[in-house]
């Protein structure tokens, strides 16, 4: 019975000792550390401004497929695609061809729907 409680009380310490305030350290540099799965998904939230992540940018069409998530004809969708490519509005705009073309039109609702068509028919990107 002594033995078990001096094995547990070695353990229970040793266990104590390891936990530090500062990160691991290789040299003068933290050790990388990996966040958990749920913790890389975005959210509702994150996806209203389409930022991208700090590690690795975004490609355009990424941004534009994460403000499908919002609701659909809302101000808010139609600022998050505002967000990924800044409207600038002509007086006649010629039809659009590709999304990038669809900041040229000045009625909010024309350009959230150009947005739309082109946000739904680019093929689904393989999450990394």
């Amino acid at each position: 019975m002594r033995m078990i409680l001096a094995v547990a009380a070695v353990l229970y310490s040793a266990s104590a000792f390891a936990q530090t305030d500062k990160p691991p350290m290789v040299g003068d540099k933290p050790l990388v550390q990996v966040k958990p799965k749920g913790a890389q998904a975005g959210t509702k939230a994150a996806a209203t401004s389409a930022p991208a992540p700090k590690g690795k940018p975004q490609s355009i069409a990424a941004r534009l497929q994460a403000c499908l998530d919002l609701d659909d004809g809302t101000k808010d969708r139609l600022n998050c695609y505002d967000a990924v490519i800044a409207p600038t509005p002509k007086p006649k705009p010629a039809k659009a061809k590709g999304y990038a073309d669809c900041r040229f039109f000045k009625e909010e609702d024309e350009r959230l729907a150009c947005f739309n068509g082109f946000a739904e028919s680019i093929p689904k990107l393989p999450k990394t």
